[in-house]
């Protein structure tokens, strides 16, 4: 009997829990009503992201704080990068495009400029580096010619560029990992955020030397927990199942190199001591990353 009454429970949380994937879609009519939940299904739509527990400043034996590259050409980091495409739907959006409409909306009001949060950036401090306008060479005879300014221009003069969420290649991702003490065992918390692209102004030419990517901007990781845990990253194994933002960051589902470390030396990076060697930079992220490992490791050697 008490197996059954598990195996009961286990196919009912599994059904609760599936039936919000695609809510309505075996029960719609027309295209317009697949994503509409009944009133019941709202009543339990009522999930809240994983609450951090309190950690006091005494429980921490060890810390270090570290800098990640995800480089999403990796197919473990594809559900940050995908899809680029518009017309997927609204439940189907990229981590970029998930940031990006919430900071159009107002509902994440605060980015900055860097990964110590010190310096806030507002939509319109971004335009430079999100967007790019430039006049043709046609479009500079045709001023000249007619004695126009770049107001009464044609739009078929203007080159207008914005950086979208194909453009994105990487995100650079601030973590703490620290010992817990009370709880015995290595965790890890994610702080921080970025976007990284290539220059807006050179993105489309290959051989510039700017085309490296760069943090667009910063966001506050615990700040946006609530709008990233309503945002759904697509479950490759199982698609009515899909998986929150936060979950995935939390969880550490992605792949990242450690490009940066705290230090003696300003939080120098990687490439700053090691240049110009691929590969001893990447033996070097080895070390650091086997360094907070093995102190784990070391505390329960005798």
């Amino acid at each position: 009997m008490k197996l059954k009454r598990i195996i009961y429970v286990g196919l009912a949380l599994f059904a609760t829990h599936t039936m919000f994937a695609q809510s309505n879609i075996l029960n719609a009519k027309i295209p317009e009503e697949i994503g509409m939940k009944t009133e019941a299904e709202l009543l339990l739509d009522n999930d809240q992201p994983l609450e951090y527990g309190y950690v006091g400043d005494r429980d921490i034996l060890f810390s270090k704080m570290i800098w990640e590259k995800v480089v999403l050409d990796e197919r473990v980091n594809f559900p940050l990068y995908f899809p680029v495409e518009e017309n997927i739907g609204d439940d189907r959006k990229s981590l970029y495009k998930v940031l990006r409409e919430n900071m159009d909306s107002g509902m994440i009001s605060k980015v900055y400029a860097d990964s110590y949060f010190t310096e806030e950036r507002t939509l319109k401090d971004l335009e430079a580096s999100l967007t790019m306008t430039r006049i043709t060479d046609a479009g500079i005879d045709y001023m000249n010619e007619n004695g126009v300014g770049e107001d009464e221009l044609p739009e078929e003069y203007v080159i207008r560029r914005e950086i979208g969420p194909a453009d994105i290649n990487s995100y650079l991702i601030k973590g703490l990992w620290y010992f817990d003490k009370r709880q015995g065992e290595l965790k890890y918390r994610v702080l921080g955020i970025a976007p990284a692209a290539p220059d807006v102004n050179f993105i489309d030419d290959e051989n510039s030397e700017n085309s490296e990517p760069i943090a667009m901007f910063w966001i506050f990781f615990p700040e946006v927990r609530d709008i990233l845990h309503e945002a759904k990253a697509f479950n490759n194994n199982n698609s009515s199942s899909p998986i929150s933002f936060d979950h995935l960051l939390n969880s550490r589902r992605f792949h990242g190199l450690i490009y940066k470390e705290e230090n003696v030396y300003g939080d120098r990076e990687v490439k700053e001591y090691i240049a110009e060697n691929a590969l001893m930079q990447l033996l070097e992220s080895e070390r650091i990353k086997d360094k907070i490992r093995n102190f784990e490791q070391d505390m329960w050697s005798y």
